[in-house]
């Protein structure tokens, strides 16, 4: 039985599981992080005083705790909040920005990807830029095409950014930590639909490596790599085919840079067969990449071509049918997964 949690995350009986929310388990991350280091320091649109913590919640209760010198309201201005950002962190701060939507990314792309990606680089190592960029993306809650864009490929494309996609409450806080304590800039990437799910969360201090892919369900038929919220999707996917005695394994990647290449090439020795499943459209996703990957890596243990289950290539639509049209769901997943085994003897097949 789940322990019942409060407002603040903290299961009220100490003989069971503490199980929180993903929002709560990022709150709890910042709010040890800021306790553990004097140097941390958030800052984006209401966030603090107007907003009380953000659109979705994730900073709640951290200005009255840390006050307005470590918890900043900004303007709506990107491109110059995410440049004050980072002249801090290459000045001895370890800054958070949190942007609302990674749609509004696109106006501070310049300090992203021209300044704080490259910037170690041409300091030839001398300075850090202990730099986290916070914020959340995807569809599934008829936000429309300015707020529903998953962009996890365009930051994977640019060298010097760490890109981190958490897809359950425990990694949520784990990788936080560890984000927070890199000296190179991290894209953390949250997926919108993914801040009520609950999930057992240790109270301790304890961190996430990034580069280290997540079994989160093993399978001897197919190996699906879920990119975020379709980890969710993936594993009820897997419940509806093992009623048809179809394995699915599911992996998720956890972050994109690094990439835990060896985790999908062990699994696919032992499943033969590959699907990749992303929000964000098929062309230029990183399911390409993650079958790229695959190919240059197991081959030869391949029994069918990849698949790829992918939005499709158009704008996110208003319209919440429209929406679930544009995106993959779990019927999709499953629909995949019989295909690759389509044909095959699945009670000898390993």
């Amino acid at each position: 039985m789940s322990a019942t949690v409060d407002g603040d995350g903290a299961a009220k009986s100490g003989d069971e599981p503490r199980v929180m929310t993903y929002v709560q388990a990022l709150n709890e991350g910042l709010r040890q992080e800021m306790t553990r280091d004097e140097t941390v320091m958030i800052m984006g649109e209401d966030i603090a005083v107007w907003g009380g913590g953000g659109v979705f919640g994730v900073t709640r209760g951290l200005l009255d705790e840390f006050g307005p010198e470590r918890v900043r309201d900004t303007p709506i201005s990107e491109n110059g909040f995410t440049g004050m950002a980072l002249g801090a962190a290459l000045t001895g701060l370890r800054p958070l920005v949190e942007y609302m939507y990674v749609d509004f990314s696109m106006f501070a792309m310049d300090q992203i990807c021209n300044q704080a990606a490259k910037m170690r680089w041409m300091l030839t190592g001398k300075a850090d830029v202990p730099l986290v960029i916070r914020t959340q993306e995807g569809a599934g809650r008829g936000n429309g095409p300015h707020h529903s864009q998953s962009l996890e490929a365009l930051f994977a494309h640019i060298p010097g950014l760490k890109v981190v996609l958490p897809s359950t409450p425990y990694d949520a806080k784990g990788l936080l930590k560890t984000a927070i304590r890199d000296d190179n800039p991290v894209i953390f990437l949250e997926h919108k639909l993914l801040y009520g799910v609950k999930g057992v969360v240790p109270e301790d201090d304890y961190t996430v490596p990034f580069g280290e892919a997540n079994v989160l369900r093993e399978g001897r038929h197919v190996t699906c790599v879920g990119i975020s919220v379709m980890n969710q999707a993936a594993v009820e996917a897997a419940d509806i085919l093992a009623r048809e005695g179809i394995d699915l394994e599911v992996i998720d990647p956890r972050t994109l840079v690094p990439y835990d290449r060896e985790a999908v090439a062990t699994s696919l020795k032992k499943t033969g067969r590959l699907l990749v499943a992303h929000q964000a459209p098929e062309r230029g996703g990183i399911a390409g990449e993650v079958i790229s990957c695959a190919l240059e890596d197991a081959f030869d243990y391949l029994d069918a071509p990849p698949m790829r289950v992918c939005g499709k290539n158009v704008p996110i639509p208003y319209n919440m049918a429209l929406e679930a049209s544009a995106v993959p769901q779990v019927e999709d997943i499953v629909s995949a997964a019989r295909g690759l085994v389509r044909g095959v003897d699945l009670t000898v097949a390993a």
